[in-house]
């Protein structure tokens, strides 16, 4: 298990608001289990706060499930406050809300980097939905899509819900309701109001944990069917 405590990490203050929002009093916190920086152990399971994208975690992840339980712990910002700084971030020029509202569903967005990983007896995963801030600072060192503004930081303001996976089965919960024998992505997207994109990618990972396959094509498009249990 656990050897060495090391130093403090730079993080982000959203992934360290989660890690403390997380932890528990005898938990330990950023140490080394077998080579690898582990955010929180507990007992014996092992908690990873994750605020970037999952492909990071596939090695850890990899060398670590077949001995371990490991818990990922992802947030989602079901509203985002974006809060406008001048470079020395002392002078706040402007807040708003950010009209972008993420659903539960975007988490399919990492987990297609990881579908063989999530099958795995070990993993389990929970879900933050959040109130964040965004700090973004008039630098010109940023993205053109936001005008070259940085994002300075990301802060953590209130932990909305959390939703809990422990079996691949537990994911087909996110299925919209009502759904035919026989279903497409373009059904997924219009009943969940998400869009195709993110349809596809849901199917595709539902069908490498073997909880939805592919039945055959209509219209052009392939019809997927539910596994039978």
């Amino acid at each position: 298990m656990p050897s060495s405590k090391i130093g403090t990490l730079k993080e982000n203050s959203l992934h360290a608001e989660i890690k403390n929002w997380v932890r528990q009093d005898n938990d330990v916190i950023e140490c080394d289990v077998n080579g690898y920086l582990i955010d929180i152990v507990r007992n014996d399971t092992l908690i990873e706060v994750q605020t970037s994208h999952f492909s990071s975690l596939r090695e850890k992840l990899s060398k670590l499930l077949p001995t371990f339980p490991i818990r990922v712990v992802y947030p989602i910002p079901v509203i985002k406050w974006v809060s406008r700084y001048d470079t020395t971030r002392s002078v706040m020029l402007g807040r708003r809300r950010s009209p972008k509202q993420p659903i539960i569903h975007s988490v399919f967005n990492e987990l297609v980097y990881i579908p063989e990983i999530i099958v795995n007896k070990n993993f389990s995963l929970e879900i933050l939905l959040v109130e964040q801030e965004d700090v973004w600072i008039n630098d010109g060192k940023g993205s053109w899509r936001r005008k070259y503004w940085s994002v300075a930081d990301r802060i953590l303001l209130h932990v909305l819900d959390r939703i809990k996976f422990f079996r691949p089965q537990d994911y087909c919960n996110l299925l919209p309701a009502g759904l035919p024998d026989y279903f497409t992505t373009r059904d997924i997207s219009n009943r969940s109001d998400i869009p195709r994109s993110l349809a596809v990618k849901m199917l595709n990972c539902l069908r490498k944990m073997n909880q939805v396959e592919i039945i055959g094509k209509g219209n052009r498009a392939y019809l997927y069917s539910i596994v039978s249990r």
